[in-house]
């Protein structure tokens, strides 16, 4: 009971000098960008030539720019993307990309880890770092079916870090990894002037285990996304590849998990906000049936002049693949290395 007793105070002590760190974080860089906003938007003096005529323009030949982008939340990205499809050394970025010092979670899922090594689960904290990479690259540098159409190809990598359980040498709780192909084509309709854009693709996931914690699956999924200047919005069914059923348990052929769409959901809904200053979004799945699923928050802020902060909240089924059929609530408090959305 003693040394439980002092492994708790240890992580406990680890947890609020990190929740201390990122809040002072957040707290410092509302000024800090406030200062830098005043700065990047003070009016500069009129030429002679400009005082004379009163039809002074900005860079860009507008007159009376607000600084906002005229351009859809994700238009801009895409042109930027299209930009560099000739560029074999750039990829852009595909989902969010962050990393969260300190996530905390309401019920790490101990069982699971048990029947595998049970000495060790024992120095698993609820505490641990999470980050989450997603690049994605264009394959086709012109046209191939219709106007503006993209062939792209991503990879996602999300890990689980036990930074803070130092008695069993910190390992990476869990890794999983999502490699996918996806076709895009933009929509003539405009519907109240959002712009959508079509997709279909196929993934994989799996978080490359052996036998007892291996968990994967494949889908086809097809979408819609719609967005604006602040607006944006994603519906996304998928179906998942059926798989044959396990000769045995410890087999390493077959299905590793059969009710993964019982927990995981048949598809996902997003929606986001780009306001001046925070940016909000939600995405939501899960299976009508069974009435489980989950919901995730994410709120980002300005932090420093490249990157941002983030909170995310995170409460249901899956929030690893390890813990898909596994409930728990999970708060992060972070650094976001792209957009939101």
């Amino acid at each position: 009971m003693p040394r439980f007793v002092t492994e708790m105070r240890k992580r406990l002590t680890h947890c609020r000098v990190v929740l201390v760190l990122s809040t002072l974080l957040v707290v410092l860089s509302a000024p800090a960008q406030a200062q830098q906003e005043n700065a990047e938007f003070t009016p500069e003096p009129k030429s002679d030539t400009e005082t004379d005529t009163g039809t002074g323009t900005n860079d860009t030949g507008d007159t009376g720019d607000t600084g906002e982008s005229d351009l859809d939340v994700l238009e801009e990205r895409d042109r930027e993307a299209s930009e560099t499809v000739d560029n074999p050394n750039v990829f852009v970025a595909h989902k969010q990309n962050y990393v969260l010092p300190v996530s905390y979670t309401s019920a790490l899922n101990r069982a699971v880890y048990d029947e595998i090594n049970p000495e060790t689960t024992d120095f698993f904290g609820p505490e641990e770092v999470k980050f989450q990479l997603s690049l994605k690259v264009q394959l086709n540098d012109r046209d191939l079916f219709l106007d503006g159409d993209t062939l792209q190809a991503a990879f996602t990598i999300e890990a689980w870090w036990q930074l803070y359980s130092k008695d069993v040498s910190s390992p990476f709780r869990e890794s999983n990894y999502q490699p996918e192909v996806f076709y895009t084509v933009p929509m003539i309709w405009r519907p109240y002037g959002l712009r959508p854009t079509a997709m279909v693709g196929i993934e994989h996931q799996s978080n490359g285990r052996a036998q007892g914690l291996s968990r994967s699956w494949n889908r086809i999924y097809a979408g819609l996304i719609l967005e604006g200047d602040r607006f944006y919005a994603m519906v996304k069914p998928w179906y998942r590849i059926p798989e044959k059923e396990k000769p045995s348990p410890t087999s390493p052929e077959g299905d590793d998990n059969p009710d993964i769409l019982d927990f995981m959901g048949h598809g996902e809904v997003g929606l986001g906000w780009r306001g001046d200053r925070y940016n909000f979004l939600t995405n939501i799945r899960g299976n009508t049936t069974t009435k489980k699923g989950a919901i995730a928050v994410s709120i980002s802020f300005p932090l420093f002049q490249r990157f941002r902060g983030v909170v995310q909240y995170f409460n249901g089924y899956g929030d690893a693949l390890v813990d898909y059929d596994h409930f728990q609530q999970r708060l992060g408090v972070g650094i976001l290395l792209s957009n939101l959305f």
